[in-house]
C-alpha cells in the first residue's frame, strides 16, 4: 500500500521513527518532557498494574485482562510489540484503539514534541497515556517495553501493583551481561509501599529483586513462598495465604502458562479491593487469548501446503528461556499425542541462536531455517543453519516460510512415518507477525 492510500496512523508512525537515530535509547528524560507538554496524562491514569520480566509478561497481561473483564471490569491494556498492526498495542476500555482515535493522538503528540529527539516507543507510549487518561476505566494493565528502570512506562510513579515475571538472559546489549544485572533493571519498576508479585526466578534474579524491594520498602509476594500453582488431574491448583483454588487449566497451551496465570491470580488476590471473584478467575482462564504463543494454526493459505494429518503451530519466543519453555510444552504434547516434530525458524541477530536451539536437541527431527523477510536485523538462513547444526540438529536453509513448509512435508514423506508432522514456526515475534499477516 502506498503512502497515499495508507491509514493516516501508519503515515504518522513512519514519520515518528525518524525523530531519533536509535531504535532503542533507554532514558526517561525525553518522555517526561513530552508528557509535561501534554499535561502530565500519566498522573491521571486508572489503577495501574505494571508488568516487567524477560518471558511471560505478555501472557500474564492477557490473563489479567481476561480475568478482570470476566469480573465486569473496564480495562485498558498496553503491550508491545505488535504482531500485525500497531493498534494491537493499545486497548482502550476493552477495545483495540480505533484508527481515527490513534491518528488524532499521534498527531497531537507529534505537534507537542516538534523536532525534539525522542524514540518511537517513547512518543507512542505518550499517545497511549493520553488515550488511557481521557477514557474512564477500572484498571490499566501496563507492560514494560524493555528492561524496566529506564523504560518509558516507568514514568508511572504510583502503580497499584507491580509484577516481575521470570528474568533471564535477553537484550544484554541494553540491560547488562548477567542475569543479576538484568534483574536489577527489571526491579527498577518496584516502588516504595507498592505491593509486587514475583514470578518464578532463579536464585540470582530473585536475590537481586528481593534486595531492591528491601531497600525501598516494597512488599513482595514470591512464587514458591507466598503463592504457587501446579497441574493435578487435568486441573490447575492454585494456593496462597488466602486458601486454595481448584481451577480449569489455562486455555493457552504449555505448562509454563500455569505460572503465568498464577502471577495474574496472585496480583488480583492482593488487590482485593478490585473484587474479582473466583468465578471470574475461572472464566478468564478459559477465555484468554494471546496470539503467537504456542498458537495452533488451523486455516489459511499455509494449511493448503500441508498434508491432511499435519499440525501447524506458531510461537514468537526468541531467547533460551523461551526455547526451553516451548520445548517442554512440545514434549508434553508429544506424550499425549505423538507426532514427529519439525521446526521452521527465523531469528534476529541480537538473539542467542545456539541457546535457543539447545532446548530442541533430541526432540525436533529437523529444522528449516529462513531469513525473516524485510527485517534488516534478521539472521541469514545460512548462519541460523550453522547454529542449529552446532547444537546437533538436522537442518537445511529455505527461501521462505512456504518453501520451508514444502521442504518439511517432503522430508516427512521420505521418512515414511505414519503419524502426521507437527510443524512449529518459531524464533521471533517479527516472523510470527509476518506469518499471521500473510496467512490472513
Amino acid at each position: 500500500m502506498s503512502a497515499l492510500t495508507a491509514p493516516v496512523s501508519d503515515v504518522i508512525l513512519d514519520r515518528l521513527k525518524g525523530l531519533h537515530p536509535k531504535v532503542i535509547d533507554l532514558s526517561l528524560g525525553r518522555i517526561e518532557s513530552l508528557l509535561a507538554k501534554l499535561g502530565h496524562p500519566h498522573t491521571h491514569l486508572p489503577p495501574v498494574i505494571h508488568v516487567a520480566g524477560t518471558n511471560g509478561k505478555g501472557s500474564t497481561c492477557a490473563f489479567l485482562r481476561a480475568m478482570l473483564e470476566a469480573a465486569g471490569r473496564r480495562v485498558h491494556v498496553y503491550t508491545s510489540p505488535h504482531l500485525v498492526r500497531f493498534h494491537e498495542r493499545i486497548r482502550v476500555g476493552g477495545t483495540l484503539i480505533s484508527e481515527d482515535h490513534l491518528a488524532a493522538l499521534l498527531a497531537e503528540c507529534e505537534e507537542a514534541n516538534g523536532q525534539d529527539p525522542i524514540t518511537f516507543f517513547e512518543i507512542t507510549t505518550a499517545a497511549a497515556f493520553l488515550a488511557f487518561a481521557r477514557t474512564p476505566a477500572d484498571a490499566l494493565v501496563l507492560e514494560v517495553g524493555l528492561g524496566g528502570r529506564l523504560d518509558a512506562t516507568n514514568v508511572v510513579q504510583r502503580p497499584a501493583l507491580s509484577i516481575i515475571t521470570p528474568v533471564d538472559l535477553d537484550h544484554q546489549d541494553f540491560l547488562g551481561p548477567t542475569i543479576t544485572a538484568i534483574a536489577a533493571e527489571k526491579a527498577g519498576i518496584l516502588k516504595a509501599g507498592t505491593p509486587a508479585i514475583i514470578g518464578p526466578q532463579n536464585d540470582e534474579a530473585r536475590e537481586e529483586i528481593e534486595d531492591r524491594a528491601t531497600a525501598i520498602g516494597a512488599p513482595l509476594s514470591i512464587w514458591g513462598q507466598d503463592f504457587m500453582a501446579h497441574e493435578e488431574h487435568g486441573r490447575m491448583v492454585y494456593q496462597d495465604e488466602h486458601g486454595l483454588l481448584d481451577l480449569p487449566l489455562p486455555r493457552l497451551p504449555g505448562s509454563y502458562q500455569i505460572a503465568n496465570a498464577a502471577q495474574a491470580i496472585a496480583a488480583l488476590r492482593v488487590l482485593d479491593w478490585m473484587r474479582v471473584p473466583d468465578e471470574a478467575i475461572e472464566h478468564g482462564l478459559q477465555r484468554v487469548e494471546w496470539p503467537a504463543r504456542m498458537q495452533r494454526i488451523t486455516r489459511g493459505p499455509l494449511m493448503r501446503l500441508l498434508v491432511p494429518n499435519a499440525e501447524l503451530w506458531l510461537d514468537g519466543g526468541h531467547n533460551p528461556h523461551a526455547g526451553r519453555a516451548v520445548a517442554q510444552a512440545l514434549a508434553d504434547l508429544e506424550e499425549r499425542s505423538p507426532k514427529p516434530l519439525f521446526l521452521i525458524c527465523g531469528m534476529l541477530k541480537t538473539k542467542d541462536m545456539r541457546g535457543y536451539f539447545d532446548a530442541f536437541a533430541g526432540l525436533a527431527r529437523h529444522v528449516a531455517t529462513i531469513t525473516i523477510p524485510d527485517e534488516p536485523n534478521a539472521v541469514g538462513a545460512g548462519a541460523l543453519y550453522d547454529a542449529a547444526r552446532a547444537c546437533g540438529l538436522q537442518a537445511d536453509p529455505a527461501e521462505s516460510v512456504d518453501d520451508a513448509l514444502l521442504q518439511t512435508v517432503a522430508r516427512w514423506q521420505q521418512m515414511g512415518i505414519k503419524a502426521g508432522p507437527r510443524i512449529v514456526i518459531c524464533g521471533s515475534l517479527y516472523l510470527a507477525g509476518q506469518v499471521l499477516r500473510e496467512n490472513g
